[in-house]
């Protein structure tokens, strides 16, 4: 079977709608567009009177090498959320479908299928925060389109194995999508195998997100990734924005993916692999933390005797962190980003009473 037949047929047949620049052919002077002729004020060098090409060329061609995988397998999008939001529209029909995850997870997952009007089954994570793929598979009732594993885990930090995905993708393959956000990856010690994206190629039901609003620090700047099947890229490009990527943003991703701009980020990665098990083992001894869990992303999870407590010492400070409490089996933690040493510093001193 296609994986296009669990899409909703009303989607494989919609006829979608074709922007200007894709079907201008080329040419000098450009009137299809409804653009203005003139730059905007201030910008007389720029393009930012015309619209951005839909899937830019460049970028795709980059983040297709990123990741390992042929430019006809990557969409490029306004953050991942985007790519979550059209795989529910695309795959989930309204009071009939359903997704399957495993919180506590990250919680765009059960929000944009809601909005979609697509049930949600959860099953629990394990009482160590790992995926417990048999009670997934005993939960992936025919109703389920997509299943959806966050690896390493938001908010918790764990990572799932490749073998563990493998054996999820091969079970549903002829019934279910197979969703791996992979939005904390980069940070991931690589004995845990790295991406799952070359599975691709063997797996037509598998996607994988991706974002360049962590390792790559262009949070504000919005661009997600999403990785799969050709089928699959193209039918959500039928139901896609015709132009989602503003044109700064390409440029800063451009940027940011060049070899310079790709070695600066290896070296902040491995700063925060550093940091991580050096402020993870200094948390764990002070007074009032009663746990951090293990992680592989560029945050630490912390259980405490008094989060609010700690909270109020932190901002003292001026130091935010999230609240994670509202997660099952999370009443009583804290998540903490990995920042720069000297910000990492000022944590471990504020927790520990030191004046900063």
């Amino acid at each position: 079977m296609s994986v296009l037949d669990l899409a909703r047929p009303e989607i494989r047949t919609l006829q979608p709608y074709s922007s200007a620049r894709m079907e201008a052919g080329g040419g000098a002077v450009m009137l299809n567009a409804n653009e203005s002729a003139w730059p905007p004020f201030g910008a007389d060098d720029s393009a930012l009177n015309r619209y951005p090409e839909p899937q830019p060329a460049a970028l795709i061609g980059r983040l297709a090498q990123l990741y390992g995988v042929r430019r006809e397998q990557v969409l490029a999008g306004r953050g991942s959320d985007e790519a979550i939001d059209l795989l529910m529209r695309a795959f989930c029909r309204a009071g009939r479908d359903a997704i399957l995850i495993s919180p506590p997870t990250f919680g765009m997952y059960a929000v944009c299928a809601r909005i979609q009007g697509a049930d949600v089954i959860e099953v629990p994570l394990r009482e160590d925060f790992t995926l417990d793929v048999q009670a997934m598979l005993a939960a992936a009732t025919p109703a389920v389109k997509l299943v959806l594993v966050c690896t390493p885990n938001n908010p918790t930090g764990q990572a799932t194995t490749h073998a563990d995905i493998e054996r999820l993708t091969r079970a549903v393959a002829d019934r279910a999508i197979v969703v791996v956000d992979e939005a904390y990856v980069e940070f991931a010690d690589p004995e845990c195998g790295g991406s799952v994206a070359p599975l691709i190629a063997r797996y037509g039901n598998l996607a994988v997100l991706r974002t360049l609003s962590k390792a790559y620090a262009l949070a504000g700047v919005r661009i997600g990734v999403l990785l799969a099947a050709p089928e699959i890229i193209g039918l959500l490009r039928r139901i896609m924005s015709p132009y989602p990527l503003p044109a700064p943003c390409i440029e800063g991703a451009l940027r940011v993916l060049s070899p310079q701009g790709l070695a600066i980020a290896a070296r902040r990665i491995a700063i925060i692999r550093s940091e991580r098990e050096r402020v993870r083992n200094a948390l764990s001894q002070l007074p009032g933390v009663l746990a951090v869990l293990p992680s592989q992303a560029n945050f630490l999870t912390l259980r405490c005797d008094d989060v609010d407590e700690v909270q109020r010492c932190l901002l003292a400070h001026s130091i935010i962190v999230r609240d994670v409490r509202g997660h099952p089996r999370l009443g009583d933690a804290l998540r903490i980003t990995l920042g720069t040493p000297q910000q990492n510093d000022c944590v471990l001193a504020a927790l520990a009473g030191v004046p900063v």
